[in-house]
């Protein structure tokens, strides 16, 4: 099944961004939000927060040695670990163990992980190397590094975008002594994040957009369900007080810090022209309550941010997102999913995402064009017990019949399934020719 979505004339919307659309749509994120009391070995180009008071990374890519250097935080004098995950789980995970003795000694290991069960000793080839390590306050440091890509078959690349970082913990050192002293078992002291370790590009800084007029949508302490997952909508009136069309030149994702490890995504969608509300009671409540209300609001996105997106995103210099002036869209709905598996409690959020107006209009209006298949059972229903299973989506000539003869610019494409999705490829299909995958 396809879904396709374009507006406006077909002059104004030769700049577009592509969307596929499998479950949701995805960027990159970074983040320099930073619990551990320990400063780390030295200046690092990244960092993240990988649980809220319990562990901490920094890294730096050497794209000249092909290699790449971590530093690792961990609340516990025990033992601690950081994978490479193919899928987000243990299975087929590369990963680095680490700790540092009463004598202050480190040990480190090359370790893989076949299945969910303790993972092995890396009998290949050692491809994890520590470089130095403490305990100090309470947690455990320690800085390795490893080659991009090891050419080890028990090993994961890492490559450029998205990289699933697995990490765990334990309290006690191994006793390397004993026939039984091994890693103990971690129990739920491990998590998961996805972060691009190797960037797509350069994001801009927000200094380069201070002084520039701006609008934001974001939640206003918005207290987050304890439920695992919640989708939360909130509608809000388009700004008026840009009387002439401006352009946005960029938008800014705002990431509460507290919440920074509930926020899945959030998504910016423009409503129909024909939508009318009372601005004095709009909408605001878990997306299940607000759908009905909001039938015309839920097609056209205006921005998308995702875990593993940057939080700056600046538009060419000779297009920009229309507002203002005669712009026929007058509501927007902000769209928060909150991925909360371990149930927190007592949590408010504030997220969301600001406009950065432009001083000048510029040449080109930026549009979204959305196409794929339905995240509904019917149409991405997996049989049970298979290896393999591929869902094709076509979208009829009708698709593109509004797109102007001289063609349109493509500034960026956001594919994207969740953990069971393995590849997405995209064709274009003319008098029953494959032009391009």
């Amino acid at each position: 099944m396809g879904q396709q979505s374009f507006r406006g004339t077909p002059i104004m919307q030769s700049y577009v961004i592509i969307q596929f659309l499998l479950l949701l749509l995805v960027k990159v994120e970074k983040s320099d939000e930073i619990s551990s009391p320990i400063e780390p070995f030295t200046t690092y180009k990244n960092s993240a927060e990988l649980e809220r008071n319990v562990a901490d990374l920094w890294w730096t890519v050497d794209d000249a040695e092909r290699e790449i250097m971590f530093e690792l935080h961990v609340k516990t004098t025990g033992w601690i670990a950081l994978g490479i995950s193919p899928a987000g789980g243990m299975s087929g995970a590369d990963i680095g163990v680490g700790w540092v003795d009463r004598a202050g000694k480190v040990h480190f290991q090359d370790r893989h992980s076949f299945s969910t069960s303790r993972p092995v000793i890396d009998n290949t080839t050692t491809d994890w190397f520590h470089l130095q390590g403490r305990e100090q306050n309470g947690w455990t440091s320690i800085q390795f590094k490893r080659l991009l890509d090891t050419c080890d078959s028990m090993d994961v690349p890492i490559r450029s975008g998205t990289n699933v970082l697995i990490f765990a913990y334990g309290l006690v050192d191994p006793d390397m002594s004993r026939s039984d002293g091994d890693i103990s078992y971690h129990d739920s002291r491990r998590g998961s994040r996805m972060i691009p370790l190797r960037s797509y590009g350069s994001p801009s800084s927000e200094e380069k957009f201070v002084g520039l007029d701006s609008f934001e949508f974001r939640a206003s302490n918005y207290h987050v369900p304890s439920d695992e997952s919640t989708y939360y909508c909130k509608v809000y009136k388009a700004p008026n007080h840009f009387q002439t069309k401006r352009h946005a030149i960029a938008n800014h994702v705002l990431i509460d810090s507290a919440n920074r490890d509930l926020i899945h995504h959030m998504v910016v969608y423009e409503c129909d022209p024909a939508a009318t509300f009372d601005d004095a009671n709009l909408p605001d409540d878990a997306c299940d309550n607000v759908y009905v209300q909001v039938p015309l609001c839920m097609s056209n996105s205006a921005s998308v941010w995702a875990i593993g997106g940057d939080y700056i995103e600046e538009f060419p210099e000779e297009a920009g997102y229309p507002v203002g002036g005669n712009f026929p869209v007058k509501y927007y709905v902000l769209e928060i999913h909150y991925d909360n598996p371990k149930r927190a409690l007592n949590r408010t959020d504030n997220s969301g995402i600001r406009f950065y107006m432009g001083k000048e209009l510029r040449q080109h209006d930026i549009g979204f064009l959305s196409f794929g298949t339905g995240p509904n059972p019917a149409s991405l229903a997996i049989p049970p017990q298979v290896n393999r299973f591929i869902v094709d989506s076509y979208c009829d000539p009708k698709a593109s019949q509004h797109l102007p003869e001289s063609g349109i610019t493509v500034l960026s494409a956001f594919p994207h399934t969740h953990l069971q999705g393995k590849q997405l490829i995209s064709s274009r299909i003319e008098n029953q020719f494959l032009l391009f995958t």
